[in-house]
């Protein structure tokens, strides 16, 4: 199946606002960052054991690991969790930047070093989340 196909499928599976919210995210990604790569990453390890939510994810870098390896990664992230949204901005040396600049003027979000996380897109304040998604696709820090 081909990535489009799969996050088409993914989004579908969703339940309500989550599915609504997950789909105008998307959007909002493939309209406003059309030479970004996409990925989906359906939640499993090679074993097919479930490690985390399934994840959309937008643009590219090359991620060091701990043990000094390297590979290739999405910036952007969006996934679906129990409680609402996810969006990952990957690749940020300052694990205080996201919250240190949007947290005052994000909403009803809670923010990590690399997560933004929100029940609803009507929690957050939209133009705020597109900033944080536009800094983490422009310029991974």
């Amino acid at each position: 199946m081909q990535t489009t196909e799969e996050i088409n499928q993914y989004i579908s599976g969703l339940s309500g606002s989550r599915r609504a919210d997950m789909h105008t995210l998307h959007q909002h990604m493939l309209n406003n960052f059309t030479d970004s790569k996409l990925w989906y990453f359906d939640g499993k390890d090679e074993s097919g054991k479930i490690v985390s939510n399934p994840q959309i994810g937008y643009g590219s870098f090359i991620h060091k690991t701990a043990d000094g390896k390297s590979k290739e990664m999405f910036r952007v992230g969006i996934s679906a969790n129990t409680s609402g949204v996810s969006v990952y901005i990957m690749g940020l040396d300052d694990k205080q930047y996201l919250p240190n600049t949007y947290a005052p003027t994000m909403g009803k979000a809670q923010i990590t070093g690399y997560c933004i996380k929100f029940r609803s897109l009507k929690d957050v304040y939209f133009d705020t989340l597109e900033a944080a998604i536009r800094d983490g696709i422009e310029h991974v820090r």
